[in-house]
């Protein structure tokens, strides 16, 4: 839902012509997942095939995938709102520390309380905490209806951070903060480029598109044609880039998945934990600081979600493809999409419960 006072009457047209699709989300993003892990088990020589057209560290086709994801949501934004965003302190601060204060150091800890034993899976852990989300976290705020200018916002700021930020981050966790506790550190070079890359390919393209498609499109037929008209038609591609983009990813790494289930499980375990308590914390901060439900949400799901892209990138580039810290960052999309299309209902949910008489709580 929009953040303004009242929800635009495009934006409603558009969650209901998506209401099929979200109303049965779980199913089709279960059945996705199973796709996936079928297809990378049974169909021999399909990795190869994936990973034989590359970005970088990222299969080609999984990038079309996300870029696919991407531009729909990206084109609904309305641009000319960002300046509002960018002046909300509140928003701003508590979007920043959230993800690059409490964020990587709640990795850190579930990382060494879970998995004191499993060093590559505890580094696999830590850099996926590193990684700030850039994608996928549009697609959950959209269907919780939160701030859709302030999560376009969030997600820009978090990619500067990311280049900035990410290398400097990795040194700190993995050999600084270790030593100065006594604990085994972990020798990591991070490349610049691939961090780079990786935030040009999944927000770069996608925002460039969404901004010219909204800018040419309000000025040949104005917003209400956009919102009401092309809009519906475009947004469920959203979903059908995120279903694809998850059967490709399962079918790439099905077989270590499959092959490993209990390693599967032990790092999946802090993984749920993290992503319930930073959106737990990050929803009742905002709360606590006087932001309505719109972006009080998309705060939560800003610092819940992580860039799996760049984590597995960084992994794979750093410590090989067999590597248990590329196991790790694999592990992150399995057990995040599930988790964080249940935190969207809980979303909505606790926008009743928490922010009674808030206008921007969806009614539908």
């Amino acid at each position: 839902m929009s953040s303004t006072t009242t929800a635009p009457a495009a934006h409603q047209g558009v969650m209901k012509d998506l209401s099929f699709l979200d109303r049965w989300l779980p199913v089709w993003i279960i059945a996705a997942m199973v796709a996936g892990l079928l297809l990378g088990r049974f169909v021999p020589g399909l990795d190869t095939a994936l990973e034989a057209v590359r970005i970088g560290e990222v299969s080609l086709p999984i990038a079309i995938g996300l870029l696919v994801m991407m531009y729909p949501v990206l084109a609904k934004v309305r641009y000319d709102e960002t300046r509002r965003i960018t002046a909300d302190r509140r928003l701003m601060g508590a979007s920043l520390a959230l993800n690059w204060i409490v964020g990587p150091a709640l990795m850190f800890a579930l990382a060494w309380i879970f998995l004191p034993d499993l060093p590559e899976y505890r580094t696999g852990l830590i850099i996926v905490g590193l990684a700030r989300c850039i994608a996928m976290v549009l697609i959950w705020n959209d269907l919780a209806c939160g701030d859709r200018e302030a999560a376009a916002v969030l997600v820009a700021i978090n990619s500067v951070f990311q280049v900035i930020a990410f290398g400097a981050l990795g040194w700190f966790y993995l050999q600084v903060l270790p030593a100065w506790l006594g604990l085994p550190t972990t020798s990591a070079e991070f490349s610049v480029w691939s961090i780079v890359l990786s935030v040009l390919v999944f927000l770069g393209i996608p925002l460039a598109a969404g901004f010219l498609t909204r800018t040419l499109g309000e000025k040949a037929k104005g917003r209400e044609w956009y919102e009401g008209t092309f809009l519906p038609k475009l947004g469920p591609w959203a979903l059908y880039g995120l279903l694809f983009t998850i059967v490709l990813l399962f079918a790439l790494q099905g077989d270590a998945i499959t092959s490993n289930p209990w390693d599967v499980a032990r790092i999946a375990l802090p993984l749920v934990v993290y992503f319930f308590l930073m959106f737990g914390v990050a929803l009742l901060a905002s709360r606590a600081l006087g932001l309505n439900y719109a972006k009080s949400t998309t705060v939560a799901f800003t610092a819940a979600g992580n860039n799996f892209e760049l984590a597995i990138a960084v992994a794979i580039g750093t410590f090989g493809v067999t590597s248990g810290q590329a196991l790790a960052g694999v592990v992150g999309p399995l057990i995040e999409v599930p988790v964080l299309v249940g935190l969207v209902y809980v979303s909505l949910w606790a926008g009743r419960a928490l922010f009674p008489g808030d206008r921007t709580v969806p009614t539908h």
